[in-house]
C-alpha cells in the first residue's frame, strides 16, 4: 500500500480561522504545562484539555492535565475527546 506524503506547509496556508485559532491554543496548553515542569519536548506526553475546544473549553489549569500519548489518543479515538460508549450483549440468550 503507498500511501501519500502530507504537505504540512500547504494546510497551513489554507487552514480556516477557526483551526488556527483552535492550534494556538493548544500550543499555549502545552507551554503552560511546559513552565509548570510537567511535561518536556519530546517526552511522549500529551497536555489534554478535560473539556475540549471544539466543545467550548478553555486554557484554565483546571481544565487541562498530563497524559501519555497512547492513552490521550485511545480516549479521544479521533473524535474530539467524545469517548465511545461501550455496547454489551446480553450473553444469557
Amino acid at each position: 500500500m503507498v500511501t501519500k506524503k502530507r504537505d504540512y506547509k500547504r494546510e497551513r496556508l489554507t487552514e480556516s480561522k477557526k483551526r488556527k485559532e483552535d492550534r494556538k491554543a493548544r500550543g499555549r496548553a502545552r507551554t503552560i504545562m511546559e513552565n509548570k515542569g510537567l511535561v518536556r519536548k519530546g517526552d511522549g506526553k500529551d497536555v489534554d484539555h478535560r473539556k475540549k475546544l471544539s466543545s467550548g473549553g478553555t486554557n484554565a489549569k483546571k481544565n487541562l492535565r498530563v497524559r501519555s500519548r497512547s492513552k490521550n489518543s485511545a480516549d479521544n479515538a479521533g473524535k474530539g475527546g467524545r469517548k465511545k460508549k461501550r455496547v454489551t450483549r446480553n450473553k444469557s440468550r
